[in-house]
C-alpha cells in the first residue's frame, strides 16, 4: 500500500509532518510512504538514514491559505497538494493525507479525482468523541449550503463508512435539527426528514445539539455550515473544560492531593478529546481516498490519519460506497 503525503501542508509542515510520516514508517514497516514538496525543506529534517519505506517526490510549489482554492489549484500545477492528489489520480498511491488548505484539498480532490458517480456534492465526515465513544459527523465544511438530496447521499456515504470504518453495525443515522420531532426546523430540515424516512439506512429521526456529546447517534447528517459550528463549539468547549480543571485542581494542597487521585481518569478524558487520536477527515464522495487533517495537526495527528488512510484502502472504502449506493437510493 502507498500513501501519499503532502508535506508542506499545516501549520507546523514540513517539520511535524515528517515526524508522523516517520512514526508511521516505523509502526508499518510494509506501507509504502511518499512524502511530497520541497525536498531542499525535507530533507534536512531525516538526521539519520531515511527509511526505506519512505520516498520524496518533488513539488515546487505552495498553496497558501489566503489563496483562492480553486484558482489556485488550476495555475500551480506543481504544488504539493496537487502533486500528491495526482499520484492517487494515476494509481502511483492509493491515498493521500495532507494538513494544508482544506479548500486547495478539496479543489484537487473534485478536479483530479472527480466525483463518484451518483454523488452530486462531497463531505467532509470527521470523528467527533461522545460519552459512546467516536460518532461521524458530516458535512462539516465542504459546502456550506446543501440541499435535502445532499444531506440524503450524506447520510448515505456517512452509514458505509460508519458501518465499514468504525466498524459500527446497522448504524443509527440522525438529522441535526433543533427539535425532535419531525415538524421541527428550517426548510431544509423538514423537506430532508421524508427523503430519509424512505431511505435504507436506520434513520432513527432528528437530534439536537446536546443529543450530540451523548452519542445517541452514529452518524449525524447536517450541512456544512452547521456541521463546522458545531465541531469547533465542541473543540472550543472541550479545551476549555480541559484547562479550568487544571486551573482549579491545583489552587490548594487538598486539591493537589485529590488531583493524584483523579489524574490517570483525568488524563484519559484529555486523550478521549484530543483530535489528534483520532486522525484526519475523509472526504466522502470522490472517486480517491483523501485525508483531510487538521490545519495544526502535529506528528501525531499526521501518524493517525496515516492510519485512517490505511483503513480506507484496506475496507476498499470507494468500492463500497460504488457498489452500495445503487442498493441504497
Amino acid at each position: 500500500m502507498r500513501i501519499a503525503v503532502d508535506a508542506m501542508g499545516g501549520d507546523y509542515a514540513p517539520e511535524e509532518i515528517i515526524k508522523g510520516t516517520l512514526m508511521a514508517a516505523e509502526k508499518w514497516p510494509d506501507l509504502q510512504l511518499i512524502l511530497v514538496g520541497q525536498q531542499a525543506q525535507i530533507l534536512p529534517f531525516f538526521t539519520g538514514t531515511k527509511p526505506s519505506n519512505i520516498s520524496l517526490i518533488e513539488a515546487s510549489e505552495l498553496i497558501g491559505m489566503d489563496e483562492h482554492p480553486a484558482n489556485a489549484v488550476r495555475k500551480k500545477k506543481d504544488a504539493s497538494i496537487v502533486v500528491a492528489t495526482r499520484l492517487v489520480k494515476l494509481g502511483e498511491a492509493d491515498a493521500v493525507v495532507s494538513a494544508g488548505s482544506t479548500g486547495a484539498q478539496m479543489a484537487s480532490a473534485l478536479l483530479g479525482l472527480r466525483r463518484i458517480k451518483g454523488i452530486e456534492r462531497p463531505a467532509i465526515g470527521t470523528i467527533l468523541p461522545t460519552a459512546e465513544g467516536g460518532k461521524l459527523i458530516l458535512d462539516v465544511g465542504a459546502n456550506l449550503d446543501a440541499s435535502p438530496e445532499h444531506l440524503c447521499q450524506y447520510a448515505l456515504m456517512g452509514s458505509i463508512y460508519a458501518e465499514k470504518i468504525l466498524r459500527i453495525p446497522d448504524p443509527r443515522v440522525g438529522l441535526l435539527n433543533i427539535g425532535s420531532e419531525e415538524g421541527k426546523g428550517n426548510e431544509l430540515t423538514q423537506k430532508t426528514y421524508p427523503l430519509l424516512k424512505e431511505t435504507p439506512i436506520n434513520f432513527i429521526g432528528n437530534i439536537e445539539g446536546r443529543d450530540v456529546p451523548y452519542g445517541r447517534a452514529d452518524v449525524v447528517v447536517c450541512e456544512g455550515f452547521v456541521g463546522n459550528v458545531l465541531l469547533k463549539t465542541a473543540e472550543g468547549l472541550a479545551g476549555v473544560f480541559v484547562q479550568v480543571i487544571k486551573e482549579r485542581i491545583t489552587t490548594t494542597t487538598i486539591r493537589k492531593l485529590g488531583a493524584m487521585a483523579v489524574k490517570p481518569g483525568l488524563k484519559e478524558f484529555a486523550q478521549m478529546m484530543d483530535y489528534a487520536e483520532y486522525g484526519g477527515a475523509p472526504l466522502l464522495g470522490v472517486n480517491g481516498i483523501s485525508i483531510i487533517c487538521h490545519g495544526s495537526s502535529k506528528a501525531k495527528a499526521i501518524f493517525n490519519a496515516i492510519r485512517v488512510a490505511q483503513e480506507c484502502v484496506q475496507v476498499r472504502l470507494i468500492e463500497q460506497i460504488q457498489e452500495d449506493l445503487p442498493r441504497k437510493v
